[in-house]
């Protein structure tokens, strides 16, 4: 248990306290004398507790961290984090996309306050979507979260990202609280939000969020095309969106609590498109609507059982037109509606005190139309039940669970893919080895599959039906310290893993160019490090310093056999990448320093010249000041991205932004 200054002062206190009363008690019993103390509030960071005794690799980002690092979105903030790829299309409104490990975006589970982000179309989450503003932490699972109270789908991915948004926090004399932001700056960025929590009563409180971003996306960039350098601005990469969240939260009892939430997202964005053959403008656009309402029921029922009910209805529209492909109908007009029905009910059981076990069982349902040719308007029902078991003593931690999938697929039109059923098993480790409890060890076996989606399986004229699963296999070993004093924290964590992706779903010709179909053709082997470091120290009673550094090392290499491309290493994964954050903090100003590297990749399986992509790094700075305005906080914020402007390419030929500049003006009420 971390012992601050302040705990030794209330002891103090206390102790003085109680000699002063007995010494008046004694000289006046006849009088009463009353003794104000000042509040003494103990701290004590359970996140870094938990990511300590975890036996899965924990990273995480939260309170005020958040809040000082450069990023407008959860993709921007994910960044930060060791072992992850984020696919950048470039621009505020790029779509965004993350790859853990080497083993695609589909293997990586989103989920918001508890319930998973799905996308039946693709098995993609667009991370872009998610504001920072609503957000209190942002944690990255390697394997799986250990927490028993999780749905049976938080065990059906490889990795997991989760997203807890904000909650109403009231003082005892206050009754409503207000927090209005607005941020502009490079790119023609406008980025208005507003919260707003309401204590309805001692039990019920509501939270309003809501936001617009707006920018043309218009940028500088260089382009070489091998004879002649050039500097050209970037089109069509425009973006608005809205979004709005309504959350009411229920306390009844201490044994008791729920909340339900609505969420809207509303977007109209182009998509700006690869420069190639000194072509600079495209003209495809993309709308976005997403609608969701989820609910969570928690209840202890004694000291021994406690049970969670979850529930979600979601409802998306996703419109894409591109006026350069030509019909008889006229120009392509794609438009996709996805419907999905979710429950979860989890009860957990306490057999002894170091022994619990979990049986988690899910029930989701996917439906996609679309006005595609010879569609198959397909439907899935998913049936997922998870058995988990904790051992928790004080100096070992092993927590073991099997999933069963079930997933049945039916079509209206054409023929549907085969029934499955599978079990997959994990097994994750934590041990003490030592008497010191600083330093612990960890390990995870982890064996997972994704489902072909919805595209794999049915896009007219490339997928099929036949399709296998795509599977997964992750050993991992590593090691946390963490060492405190009372004034300073030092972290580290240290891994390094195999992962095997077998039956790994591809894309390849068909008939002709123009004709492509799904296949199970692909198997990639990846072996890799991760390190993580994490230093706070407060210097007298207003400097403290925060450093944290994070490093990785992935080789990923085709394993296929009899490919062409056998041992090379796969598209965009460098063998080297790490970021660097540096905060400090002065009483009311902030100062904050962000590095981020990616190292030498490929564009194609093949590792040949002509694929060859450059190292890119950028530097990143903000500053922040506090002062008092009407008796209430306002902050000024000032940010300066890519500081070097740096000319780089997340994805080969959609070129990022350069150096950019944000302001912000946050004002609590």
């Amino acid at each position: 248990v971390r012992f601050s200054k302040s705990l030794y002062n209330f002891i103090l206190i206390t102790c003085i306290t109680c000699l002063s009363s007995v010494s008046v008690f004694a000289q006046e019993q006849d009088s009463v004398a009353a003794t104000s103390l000042k509040e003494v509030v103990l701290k004590y960071n359970i996140t870094q507790h938990k990511k300590h005794e975890s036996p899965a690799p924990v990273q995480t980002l939260d309170g005020e961290t958040l809040t000082r690092l450069n990023s407008l979105n959860v993709a921007d903030a994910i960044r930060f984090f060791s072992g992850v790829q984020l696919k950048d299309y470039g621009g505020v409104g790029g779509i965004k996309t993350v790859n853990i490990r080497s083993m695609g975006s589909q293997h990586t589970g989103v989920f918001y306050d508890g319930v998973r982000l799905g996308n039946a179309q693709n098995g993609q989450v667009d991370l872009g979507k998610y504001s920072l503003s609503n957000m209190e932490q942002v944690s990255l699972y390697q394997g799986q979260r250990t927490d028993l109270d999780q749905s049976a789908n938080a065990y059906a991915s490889a990795n997991s990202i989760y997203l807890k948004s904000k909650t109403p926090d009231f003082s005892p004399e206050k009754k409503y609280e207000a927090d209005v932001t607005f941020k502009t700056g490079s790119f023609g960025l406008v980025n208005p939000s507003f919260a707003f929590d309401y204590k309805l009563s001692d039990k019920i409180a509501a939270r309003v969020s809501a936001e617009m971003v707006s920018a043309d996306g218009e940028y500088k960039f260089r382009y070489s095309n091998g004879s002649y350098d050039t500097t050209a601005v970037r089109q069509n990469a425009d973006i608005t969106s809205y979004r709005v969240e309504t959350t009411l939260y229920g306390n009844p009892s201490d044994k008791t609590s729920w909340h339900v939430k609505y969420y809207h997202f509303d977007s109209e964005r182009g998509l700006p498109g690869a420069i190639v053959a000194n072509r600079f403008n495209r003209s495809q656009r993309l709308w976005d609507q997403s609608n969701f309402i989820q609910g969570e029921f928690k209840h202890q029922v004694n000291d021994s059982y406690f049970f969670v009910v979850r529930g979600k209805y979601a409802d998306d529209h996703t419109r894409y037109v591109n006026p350069e492909i030509v019909s008889l109908e006229g120009v392509l007009d794609n438009r996709y509606h996805q419907k999905k029905y979710y429950t979860s009910i989890i009860n957990t059981v306490k057999l002894k005190p170091f022994w619990e076990v979990s049986l988690a069982s899910d029930f989701e349902e996917s439906t996609l139309d679309a006005n595609l040719y010879r569609f198959a308007y397909p439907k899935r029902f998913s049936m997922l039940n998870a058995l988990a078991s904790n051992f928790h003593f004080k100096r070992f931690n092993v927590q073991l669970s099997v999933l069963s999938t079930t997933v049945n697929e039916t079509v209206e039109a054409y023929d549907s893919a085969d029934d499955l059923q599978k079990f997959t098993p994990s097994v994750l480790v934590n041990v003490q080895p030592f008497q010191n409890s600083e330093f612990r060890l960890r390990a995870f076996y982890k064996n997972i599959f994704r489902m072909p989606t919805f595209n794999d399986l049915y896009y007219t004229f490339v997928g099929n039906t036949f399709l296998s699963p795509e599977y997964s296999e992750q050993i991992d070993f590593g090691l946390s310290y963490q060492h405190t004093k009372q004034n300073s924290f030092f972290e580290v964590q240290a891994d390094v893993y195999k992962v095997w992706v077998t039956d790994k779903i591809v894309a390849v010709p068909g008939a002709n160019l123009f004709r492509w179909t799904m296949l199970n053709l692909g198997r990639v082997e990846t072996t890799g490090v991760e390190v993580g470091l994490k230093s706070t120290v407060k210097f007298y009673q207003d400097v403290d310093v925060t450093g944290m550094v994070n490093y990785a090392y992935q080789e990923a290499v085709d394993a296929t056999p009899g490919s062409n491309t056998y041992g090379d290493q796969i598209p965009y994964l460098p063998l080297h990448s790490g970021s660097a954050t540096l905060m400090g903090a002065y009483r009311a100003f902030q100062l904050n320093y962000s590095f981020i590297y990616t190292g030498e990749r490929y564009s194609q399986t093949a590792n040949i010249k002509s694929n060859y992509l450059q190292p890119w790094y950028t530097h990143d700075l903000s500053a922040n000041y506090t002062f008092e305005c009407f008796h209430n906080p306002m902050k000024l914020g000032v940010e300066v991205n890519n500081v070097f402007d740096q000319q780089y390419d997340v994805v080969k030929n959609f070129p990022m932004p350069g150096r950019s500049y944000r302001f912000t003006l946050n004002y609590k009420l």
